[in-house]
């Protein structure tokens, strides 16, 4: 299930008409980014929460999993509208490119064959290492904490006594 949500987001992505946003349409551009980003954050700080309280009926493996696709492809849909933009982006020219920029961002590696120019591109680029700072690091701590104590359980309890 959760495979098939997130190639149907990668699915997405490259079908969805992204080419009707950015220089055409600004104003849509940024209220659909910023729109998106804070549902993705208000859906990252349930599950973080779900975690903290230990619910147990919930899944927040597979929602923070999906979430965090979907924040990628949010920001890789912004870098390829604004590439439409001259002088936003050198080197960025399709989605794959938007994609690989937003990953290797996400993950600090910085090639440096993609570059943000203009001021816009420069934003959105802070805007996500900070978003991920907090957001998407919180999710997988709490997540990665829910594990851990989940292990522990498992193992106290199966441990001969």
């Amino acid at each position: 299930m959760r495979a098939g949500i997130a190639a149907a987001t990668v699915v997405a992505y490259f079908l969805l008409p992204l080419d009707h946003l950015g220089p055409q349409r600004p104003v849509l551009s940024w209220l659909l980014f910023a729109l998106v980003l804070t549902f993705v954050a208000a859906m990252l700080l349930r599950q973080i929460r779900h975690v903290l309280v230990d619910r147990p009926e919930t899944r927040p493996g597979v929602v923070i999993s999906l979430l965090i696709v979907l924040c990628v492809h949010v920001f890789s849909a912004t870098y390829y509208a604004l590439a439409k933009q001259p002088g936003e982006f050198t080197g960025l020219r399709t989605r794959l490119d938007a994609l690989y920029f937003t990953v290797v961002t996400l993950a600090t590696v910085g090639y440096g064959d993609i570059t943000p120019r203009g001021q816009a591109a420069r934003i959105v680029t802070v805007l996500q290492i900070a978003y991920s700072f907090v957001f998407l690091t919180a999710a997988a701590t709490a997540l990665t904490t829910r594990v851990r104590d989940r292990v522990v359980r498992r193992t106290e309890r199966d441990r001969p006594g």
